[in-house]
């Protein structure tokens, strides 16, 4: 099958010279093409040749980009899509003066929403995810991380890893299971620490290695979560049983999440609100994506993690919406460039970058999305604009009309 892209005002194209990532300046570099054609053979990038060069003939379809711009299809790389329950009254608790921590503290907060995923039975958790994944493709979006997290128990949090491989299933875009089960301690295991991490490291992993539910192991590294020694030994049993890792650090405190992260080849960290100055050039040397959430920010209401100085020192920065009911009720991921841009200093060029090659590089799929490259995946989005600045440009606007996966077309608007 020979597919042909034409008539597209841009592709922005992100070219990375086979490098796979964009560090500090170079996310600046998305790479344009004007006046040209992108040739699709078997679900791969063939070519891109100048438009007046190529025949309509040649080809078995024809996607007609009618003057609009294409990028590479989008990459959500950190969500908690899978839930169950709302969290809008710890809304209105947090605008009369409540602290998340605080609302933490006293049962609201992660365990609110792990007691209405306990009584939600898999066929209602894939109900309730459907629509949310459907919204997330109609932006764009080709490849998607969903995070267990809200079970915290061994059959919940095993049934959520299932509904997020049976929709991996039955959705055109590729779901990227992640193992959150130290998301925070559920209330049965607040008095007993170790005993819920030996749940997690004796009785889960195993499984979910086992039956490859998961590609990832995330924790939250957090003073009203887990430790940084706690943290240590779950990402041990985790590589021993071939998970990669991730972590949720440096978001309220700083109490050693970043080290173990970095000490463990973590493939990303995420948050980073509170990232000490002396940590930025330690992260910035290493291979480690560090996802930027301003998402959680806004919704928080508190500090923006150091965008700026993380491009400035060569860091490898990537952006996400970190959705989910409780911290970043917000599944746009444009609001979340826009966000960057505004209010951490990022280039419309840079959250290109950050929201295409690096997410990929986030979930360690960079050598086959992410960019528009010879050899890898046709994976497309389609803004319905002449100018790539209006993704941005267009706070909270969604201007995808055509979402493209594998060279073909699962979305259009």
């Amino acid at each position: 099958m020979r597919t042909l892209i034409k008539n597209s005002s841009q592709i922005i194209t992100v070219d990375t010279e086979g490098r796979n990532l964009k560090r500090g300046k170079d996310l600046q570099e998305v790479y344009p093409l004007y006046e040209h054609s992108i040739i699709i053979e078997d679900e791969i990038i063939k070519d891109f040749v100048k438009s007046a060069s190529v025949s309509d003939s040649d080809f078995d379809n024809i996607i007609d980009a009618a003057g609009k711009v294409v990028t590479p299809g989008l990459v959500e790389c950190h969500t908690h899509t899978a839930y169950a329950g709302s969290r809008a009254e710890e809304f209105r608790l947090r605008l009369g003066g409540k602290s998340y921590e605080e609302i933490a503290e006293a049962g609201g907060g992660i365990n609110a929403t792990v007691q209405a995923v306990r009584k939600s039975s898999f066929d209602e958790l894939v109900s309730l995810v459907q629509p949310r994944i459907n919204y997330f493709i109609s932006q764009g979006i080709t490849t998607l991380e969903i995070k267990s997290g809200y079970g915290l128990s061994y059959y919940d949090e095993i049934k959520l890893l299932q509904v997020i491989n049976h929709l991996n299933k039955i959705f055109p875009i590729d779901i990227i299971p992640t193992f959150l089960g130290a998301h925070t301690f559920p209330p049965e295991y607040k008095n007993d620490h170790q005993q819920y991490i030996d749940v997690i490291t004796e009785e889960l992993m195993p499984y979910i290695a086992e039956n490859k539910l998961a590609q990832f192991c995330d924790a939250f590294c957090e003073q009203t979560a887990f430790s940084a020694d706690e943290t240590e030994i779950i990402f041990v049993k985790a590589r021993e049983h071939g998970l990669k890792l991730k972590l949720h650090t440096e978001q309220f405190n700083n109490i050693g999440g970043l080290q173990t992260a970095l000490n463990n080849k973590a493939i990303s960290v995420d948050h980073l609100e509170v990232l000490a100055e002396n940590d930025i050039d330690a992260l910035s040397k290493s291979e480690t994506t560090a996802v930027l959430l301003p998402g959680v920010s806004f919704f928080l209401d508190y500090d923006f993690a150091p965008a700026r100085k993380l491009i400035e020192n060569n860091a490898i920065v990537a952006l996400a919406t970190d959705y989910n009911p409780g911290s970043s009720h917000i599944s746009n991921l444009s609001f979340i460039m826009s966000l960057a841009a505004l209010k951490m200093n990022m280039t419309i060029e840079e959250t290109l970058s950050a929201v295409t090659i690096n997410a990929a590089k986030a979930l360690d799929v960079s050598t086959s999305i992410g960019s528009l490259e010879i050899g890898k995946k046709a994976d497309f989005a389609v803004f319905d604009t002449t100018e790539y600045s209006d993704i941005v440009y267009n706070v909270g606007k969604n201007l995808n009309c055509i979402t493209i996966k594998n060279g073909k077309i699962i979305y259009q608007n």
